[in-house]
């Protein structure tokens, strides 16, 4: 199961706000059943690794398909392949050091 953090900028767009935009890349996100986690700087998924690139394709698109002219996309992978790897199961491992 992979990781995967993903943020969605359009750019040049002259306002100063995207949550529209990021609003619309959620919505792809809901729709497609996986689990996610939105944070400030992006959202993070956690599946079947051909099930997210499909996502990120369909995530990469909304903002175009909302008027932006240009958009910049950063993916971030963790796919791990010799245990269960969840998004919480991350978080449980850190915060068992505190």
């Amino acid at each position: 199961m992979a990781v995967v953090q993903i943020s969605c900028t359009p750019l040049g767009e002259g306002t100063g706000g995207i949550s529209k935009f990021v609003a619309g890349c959620l919505t792809l996100v809901k729709e497609s059943g996986l689990e996610y986690q939105l944070t400030p700087m992006g959202t993070i998924v956690e599946g079947d690794i051909d099930a997210i690139f499909a996502l990120v394709r369909k995530m990469h698109e909304s903002p175009f398909n909302a008027g932006a002219q240009r958009v910049s996309t950063l993916i971030k992978i963790d796919d791990r392949r010799d245990r269960e790897h969840t998004m919480q199961g991350k978080i449980n491992s850190v915060e068992k050091h505190f």
